[in-house]
């Protein structure tokens, strides 16, 4: 079956896989899902994660956090969309819970929190929001 929105469909399972408590969860693998998991994991949200395979395709293990038995993300929400693109310029850049979450930027220098963004001057289109 083909997933017409990629990281929409990685973050669903990241969210599934944290109310059912799992450890990790299988997701398959690409460029922009591997940069959106840098950005997790340099910012504190997963554990960290592998590369493995998934059949005759490439996937992605996500180790999931947990602090004190609750996720560490308690929110996570697509804000662009396949139907409703969303750009922001670096000063625009929105914060989230004024700044306790970040928003996950794609950026001419690559996938980067917001707080990387604001600091390196570039906008670019808001990914995904995270607290």
């Amino acid at each position: 079956m083909a997933v017409t929105d990629p990281l929409g469909d990685l973050l669903t399972r990241i969210r599934n896989g944290q109310r059912a408590r799992k450890d990790s969860v299988l997701s398959p693998a690409s460029k922009l899902r591997v940069r959106v998991l840098d950005v997790l994991q340099r910012e504190g949200y997963i554990r960290g994660y592998s590369e493995e395979q998934m059949g005759p395709a490439a996937g992605v293990r996500i180790e999931l956090k947990y602090f004190e038995g609750q996720p560490a993300i308690k929110h996570v929400a697509r804000v662009s969309k396949p139907g409703r693109r969303v750009y922001s310029g670096s000063q625009e850049l929105p914060r989230v819970m004024n700044g306790l979450g970040i928003t996950i930027v794609s950026t001419p220098n690559g996938v980067l929190s917001d707080a990387e963004a604001r600091e390196q001057n570039v906008g670019g289109e808001v990914l995904a929001e995270v607290f």
